[in-house]
């Protein structure tokens, strides 16, 4: 089953013996189909399925010679096959072989991210409903903003899995197409229904109109995908690490016993693995770019993408799976400290609750334009000199004339935390 792939799994995708093992898949599936319209003997047939395998280390030795991998890959199989042989590779061009092979990696690939993402879902998910009631301030521009729970933060990141876990279902989709139409795409040396038979076993769709290649725009949809979603995990990254600053210390990345933060300063806890991730993300964002510089190529084909995919296309996918796995680790351990988040709150002297006070001076009759004089006079007033905004309030002649019967009821922190239970109905029902 998928669940069982870890990151070590993923990694070995990419071997050469898996991409040389998916390579034969291609090539034995074809002799099946030939097979099967009476081209290729059932002896034949039988002697190649029975007898077919490569050797990655006589690969490499024919290729040093040859300088074409996919000839040095057959020949390594002929060498096993004997004569039976001259059917492999019947009315194929390489990149028949390459792209059709390298769909069924990538989609494999994709397989086990779809399975990284639900099972990160499940602790943002798990992570917002434990914090659903714990107030902390909310901040734009790093500046205090009003009141919000701290479980919200979580439900932003799980509904914003979600949607990557639609694009990565998508790109699955996308790039699990394969092509077995000769040369330059037109069937010249192959009965299209070969194409058709394989590819259905497979189970992948053809290239509706192909080149030599299956088209790279699917490659790029792909790796852009891919870099959504690290995108989004640096989004959580940098949150935590702000978030784990001295100065905040409301949450904190799990800190093991005997771990050390700094060589110089026994007293650093440093934020390392949002750290990591962080730089990580900007590895697999540059691999998209490389991916969409893949799609224009010379006429029917050129090679120039050729080298790229084999950096980006494994790199990327190793790198998705290890961090959404690294991240799950550090979500589901976080240190997280509400009396830190209420006291952060309350430094602020209670400035956030300046638009309610706004509001209600504006339906109590006052202009808009002068309620916001009043109370951005009495904000930065308690900026200024630490004096909680109520009571600057409550001593102002023109407030106490408008509403001074309403302030306690506009200072209520319960007030802001209202709606709560309707955004993680939003995002946590099934619909």
């Amino acid at each position: 089953m998928i669940d069982r792939y870890t990151k070590k799994e993923m990694g070995s995708l990419w071997t050469l013996e898996a991409k040389y093992r998916k390579w034969l898949d291609v090539e034995l599936a074809v002799c099946e189909a030939w097979a099967e319209k009476g081209e290729i003997p059932a002896a034949a047939l039988m002697a190649i399925k029975e007898k077919a395998a490569f050797d990655v280390k006589r690969i490499d030795e024919i290729e040093a010679e040859v300088k074409h991998d996919v000839i040095a890959f057959l020949t390594s199989v002929a060498e096993h096959v004997g004569p039976e042989s001259r059917y492999i590779h019947k009315g194929l061009t390489s990149s028949d072989v390459l792209d059709t092979a390298n769909a069924l990696l990538m989609r494999d690939a994709a397989d086990i991210i779809i399975v990284d993402i639900k099972s990160l879902m499940e602790v943002l998910k798990d992570q917002a409903i434990k914090y659903k009631d714990t107030p902390c301030i909310g901040r734009s521009h790093g500046i205090h903003a009003e009141p919000m729970v701290f479980g919200l933060k979580f439900a932003l990141w799980y509904e914003e899995m979600k949607r990557n876990l639609a694009r990565m279902e998508s790109a699955r989709k996308t790039i699990s197409a394969g092509k077995l139409s000769g040369a330059v795409g037109t069937f010249s040396s192959i009965d299209p229904e070969i194409e058709t038979l394989v590819l259905e076993r497979l189970g992948l769709v053809p290239e509706p109109v192909a080149t030599q290649i299956v088209q790279r725009d699917r490659h790029a949809e792909f790796m852009s995908t891919l870099a959504i979603i690290a995108s989004t995990i640096e989004k959580i990254s940098v949150e935590i690490r702000h978030l784990q600053r001295t100065e905040l210390r409301e949450a904190e990345e799990p800190f093991s016993l005997g771990q050390k933060g700094s060589s110089a300063m026994p007293h650093k806890r440093n934020p390392i693995g949002t750290e990591n991730l962080t730089g990580l993300a900007r590895v697999v964002r540059s691999n998209a770019l490389a991916a969409l510089e893949n799609v224009a190529l010379w006429h029917e084909r050129d090679i120039s993408h050729s080298s790229v995919e084999r950096i980006i296309i494994p790199d990327s996918t190793i790198l998705i799976n290890y961090m959404l796995i690294r991240l799950k680790g550090i979500l589901s351990k976080l240190n997280v400290y509400p009396d830190a988040m209420l006291k952060n709150l309350n430094m602020s002297h209670g400035l956030y609750n300046s638009q309610k006070v706004l509001l209600a001076l504006t339906e109590a009759g006052m202009s808009r334009e002068d309620a916001y004089v009043v109370v951005q006079q009495k904000a930065m007033k308690s900026w200024k000199d630490g004096d909680l905004l109520k009571d600057l309030l409550q001593t102002d002649k023109t407030i106490r004339e408008f509403m001074l019967d309403r302030l306690d009821k506009l200072f209520d922190l319960d007030d802001y935390l209202k709606h709560i239970d309707f955004i993680y109905n939003r995002v946590f029902t099934d619909k």
